[in-house]
């Protein structure tokens, strides 16, 4: 997809003006194709003041650019590229994402972004007790689910519930879908207890300790870690927990518990024990001693040593930079002497991030701690607050972009439209459907041919468009599921309200192009982007990958523009003093191997010796061009940078050779497929005349 998203950037660069007017002066026809001077004078104006190999080109450079552009996509249309259902496909793909933006209310979802980044600025520490019930439940089911809800919270604010309180419950329940009247399953019939059990013994809640809220939800809470935690929940900022969720624990006060919320997973109360500023984010440098794959006990435990090895030393007095150097096994970080990047909370794993938070200064380090990675000590180099918004605001965008807090611009949308388009409906002729609505709408098999004796009476109107009984007949056609049967009346109010509201927004989304002209380009680049893509591709790229006897053939006629260098096959023994070389250098003068080498000196410490066998290419190390012969360094190096001692043995010299395809595959790919394109270019070129008219050319500006 790199590639496609190459051709989109260049698009950016020529993006097209649509609708031109046969009016409009012609600056170049193309194989007797007219090209306009708004298309061309587009490209110029949107490039202007832009570099382009570090300098701005002329409007007559731009010529070559653009007709060779529109070649090609004339050469995709010609292929009829254009027309295959693949294409149509993803630039209705493509359609969608860019008219997402153009579908809600802009005004709305800043404040969002904005009210999300504020709440950032603060953690919550809250408790929850779960009523679980279904988001499309029957009405009686939400009323039970409700009234247990609050005759616990009324237990935990010492209020004993009465009998009579108790008996108006259980007369709920049972109404409800677990009533044990009107089912046999042994599984409703244990909920059923569980429910009334758990309410009937609710006056032990009521006078316990000081700590209702923990023994309520040991108790009585259907969110399963609650039997173990009591509901606690930590402590979380915005965009962690479901909307309603973090509205209520965000608005209410330390110390006091919400009324019941409802969420998608049903109801709940919560109780807020503590707010605290964010925690912000922090810049660490750690050393790391890996976990192999695999890894056995004596292997894990002879890595605990090597950890307690280094901590000893940090006490010591030796330097943490110096020491991630050379025993890190987070190479990256430890070139760096085992500094991280910036990070805040939910970024690392959760001993990591305690483990750094509990830092109190900066150049304060933890003891050893593990986490599933390995072992770690952590230095705390810098910390910071939050970001500011503007750094934060496209993170944000994406993530309410996936929360349930993204419909309130979408539900803004919609209310703007119905007003601006005389939105009106008629209550009577939906009402109608109650006549026709059957239980096969909850199996998934109602058909639309049942609404055709309400005649076809007008349901709602947007403008002068109208919608008819009939339109909302095959709306519940197209759009029935197999679900729980529920009330018919919830069902049509609900199924009506998601017609309307999808009805609203295909109605705008039709108007897209028409209305913003921004819109309409960019949909056009994105046009030419997939052709030109879809071309070249069959071209050039998937053809130099696919054509195998043609890369063969390419590779043997330039064989030798892709050779090896020189190259020395080493092992450098990582030595932690002279006397550990010393060492060394006896082992290899017995002949012994790499592993008996490495397992015989580390026998009195981890940290003695480590081992690497690499292939360096000649000029790439100086140590290894200055002992550029085979067999043992005569010399030990010093690494004063990470304060050891080096035994270089040289394993292998390899003269200059031509890589193998395999070797240099990706090059030699890639040195093919500029071939093919300079081929097709050149096609190109024979086959399409370009005729430019200078004179309209020559004002553009």
């Amino acid at each position: 997809m790199k590639k496609r998203t190459l051709v989109l950037l260049t698009l950016s660069a020529i993006s097209i003006t649509t609708f031109a007017q046969t009016s409009e002066p012609v600056i170049m026809t193309i194989n007797g194709k007219s090209v306009y001077k708004s298309e061309f004078e587009n490209v110029y104006k949107k490039n202007s003041g832009k570099e382009v190999n570090k300098e701005q080109k002329s409007v007559k450079e731009y010529v070559d650019l653009f007709s060779t552009f529109k070649m090609k996509v004339f050469e995709a249309e010609a292929n009829g590229l254009d027309t295959m259902t693949a294409f149509k496909t993803e630039l209705a793909g493509y359609r969608k994402q860019l008219a997402a933006p153009y579908l809600t209310d802009k005004n709305v979802n800043e404040a969002l972004l904005q009210e999300a980044y504020d709440r950032m600025k603060t953690e919550v520490k809250a408790a929850h007790i779960l009523i679980r019930v279904a988001e499309d439940a029957l009405p009686k089911d939400t009323i039970e689910a409700y009234t247990r809800l609050m005759i616990i919270r009324d237990a935990i604010m010492g209020k004993t519930p009465t009998a009579a309180k108790i008996a108006e419950y259980e007369n709920l329940l049972k109404k409800s879908s677990a009533a044990l009247t009107k089912t046999s399953n042994k599984q409703d019939t244990v909920n059923y207890n569980t429910k009334l059990n758990s309410i009937k013994g609710i006056n032990s809640i009521a006078s316990s300790g000081s700590d209702k809220f923990t023994a309520a939800a040991k108790k009585t809470s259907e969110d399963p870690s609650a039997a173990d935690n009591g509901g606690d929940l930590g402590y979380f900022t915005s965009l962690q927990m479901v909307y309603p969720f973090e509205n209520a624990a965000f608005k209410t006060n330390v110390g006091e518990m919400t009324m019941p919320v409802r969420t998608r997973f049903g109801y709940h109360i919560l109780k807020v024990s503590d707010k605290r500023p964010s925690q912000g984010e922090i810049l660490t440098a750690h050393i790391m001693v890996k976990f192999g794959k695999e890894m056995q006990e004596k292997e894990k435990a002879n890595l605990k040593t090597k950890i307690d090895e280094i901590y000893t030393k940090l006490k010591a007095g030796e330097k943490f930079e110096e020491l991630a150097r050379q025993f890190s096994d987070d190479k990256p970080s430890a070139e760096k002497g085992g500094q991280l990047q910036w990070f805040g909370s939910s970024r690392m794993p959760i001993e990591f991030e305690k483990a750094a938070f509990a830092l109190n200064n900066n150049n304060d380090y933890s003891e050893p701690f593990m986490t599933t990675y390995g072992w770690h000590i952590v230095k705390r180099i810098d910390k910071k607050g939050l970001a500011s918004f503007a750094d934060m605001k496209g993170d944000l965008k994406q993530r309410i972009g996936k929360d349930s807090r993204t419909q309130a611009g979408r539900t803004s949308l919609i209310a703007t439209i119905k007003k601006e388009n005389n939105y009106k409906e008629n209550s009577v002729a939906l009402k109608e459907y109650l006549k026709v609505i059957d239980t096969t709408v909850f199996q998934g098999k109602w058909e639309s041919k049942k609404a055709e004796k309400l005649g076809n009476k007008l349901l709602f109107n947007l403008g002068t468009t109208n919608f008819t009984q009939n339109d909302f007949a095959k709306y519940i056609e197209s759009h029935q599921t197999v679900r729980p049967k529920t009330d018919y009346n919830m069902f049509l109010q609900q199924s009506f309200k998601e017609f309307v509201d999808e009805t609203v927004i295909n109605f705008e989304d039709a108007k897209l192009e028409a209305k913003y002209p921004d819109f309409r380009n960019l949909l056009k680049e994105y046009r030419d982007g997939i052709l030109l893509f879809d071309l070249t591709d069959q071209k050039v790229w998937s053809k130099a990958v696919k054509d195998t006897t043609g890369l063969k053939d390419y590779y043997s006629k330039n064989k030798n523009n892709f050779l090896w260098d020189e190259r020395a096959e080493v092992t450098m023994y990582n030595c932690a003093n002279d006397k550990i070389a010393k060492d060394v250098r006896g082992l290899l003068k017995k002949n012994k191997t790499e592993k008996e080498i490495v397992e015989t000196v580390n026998k009195t410490s981890q940290l003695n010796v480590s081992s690497e066998s690499i292939t360096y290419l000649k000029g790439e190390n100086k140590s290894v061009d200055t002992n550029w012969k085979q067999g043992v360094a005569a010399a030990d190096i010093k690494d004063a940078k990470d304060n050891k001692t080096i035994v270089l043995v040289v394993n292998k010299l390899i003269e200059k050779t031509p890589k193998t395809i395999a070797e240099a595959k990706g090059m030699i790919t890639a040195d093919y497929q500029n071939y093919l394109e300079k081929e097709w270019l050149a096609y190109l070129k024979n086959k399409y005349s370009v005729k430019v008219n200078e004179e309209v050319l020559n004002t553009v500006k």
